[in-house]
C-alpha cells in the first residue's frame, strides 16, 4: 500500500557522490518540466529536521551547503542509520507526505534501503537515475574526501548497485548534460 500523499504517475530516484550535481540535475529537471508536474523531494530534509528538532539545531542552516551543516555532517549520518535500522522507510515516508505533483523527483537517493522502499510502495512507476562526476570535477566543485563521510553508506550504498535505469554524466560538458536532460524530458512528458 502506498503511503498518505499523491499518486504519483512517476518516481525517479536520484543517486550519485557528492558534488556529482544530483540536485543540480534533478533541479534543471524540474526547471524543464514545471514545478506543477515536478516535485523535487530530498530524503535528507526530514532527516535534517528530525536531526535540528532532537539537537536544538537551526535546521535551515542543516539545508543549505555550509560549514555549519559540515560540522554535524558525520553525527548526523550516525543518528540517521540509527533511524534506518529502526525503520527503514522512516525517511522515505516523510519525504513524500503531502506531494500532489504527478511527477517525483527524489533527489538523493543514497541506500538500497531507499530504491526497495519505493519500488515495494510505487512498483514500476519507479526508475532509478545515477549521476555520475568525474573527481576532478567534484573537486572543482568543492568536493574533499571526508573519511567517515565519503566512505560511509550513505555515500557509498548504491556504489554497486547495477541495472540503473538512467546514467547522467555530468562532467561539466554543458552541450552533453543538456542533451541527457532533453532525453529524460522526453521520457517523463511520455509517461504523463
Amino acid at each position: 500500500m502506498a503511503p498518505r500523499g499523491g499518486a504519483p504517475r512517476l518516481v525517479l530516484l536520484f543517486s550519485g557522490k557528492r558534488k556529482s550535481g544530483k540536485d543540480f540535475v534533478a533541479e534543471a529537471l524540474q526547471s524543464r518540466l514545471g514545478a506543477d508536474v515536478c516535485a523535487v523531494l530530498r530524503l535528507s530534509g526530514p532527516l535534517k529536521k528530525q536531526y535540528a528538532q532532537e539537537h536544538g539545531l537551526d535546521f535551515e542552516r542543516l539545508l543549505d551547503a555550509s560549514a555549519y551543516k559540515e560540522t554535524f555532517r558525520r553525527d548526523m549520518i550516525r543518528w540517521g542509520e540509527e533511524r534506518r535500522q529502526a525503520d527503514p522507510g522512516f525517511f522515505c515516508r516523510k519525504a513524500v507526505e503531502g506531494v500532489s505533483q504527478p511527477v517525483w523527483l527524489v533527489s538523493d537517493t543514497r541506500r538500497p534501503s531507499d530504491v526497495q522502499w519505493f519500488r515495494e510502495a510505487y512498483g514500476a512507476l519507479t526508475h532509478t537515475v545515477r549521476v555520475v562526476a568525474s573527481e576532478q570535477s567534484r573537486r572543482q566543485r568543492g568536493w574533499v574526501f571526508i573519511p567517515g563521510v565519503d566512505d560511509a553508506e550513505s555515500e557509498c550504498g548504491l556504489d554497486h548497485m547495477e541495472g540503473f535505469d538512467w546514467v547522467v554524466e555530468n562532467h561539466g560538458d554543458a552541450g552533453s548534460l543538456e542533451e541527457q536532460l532533453r532525453r529524460l524530458v522526453d521520457f517523463v512528458r511520455s509517461r504523463l
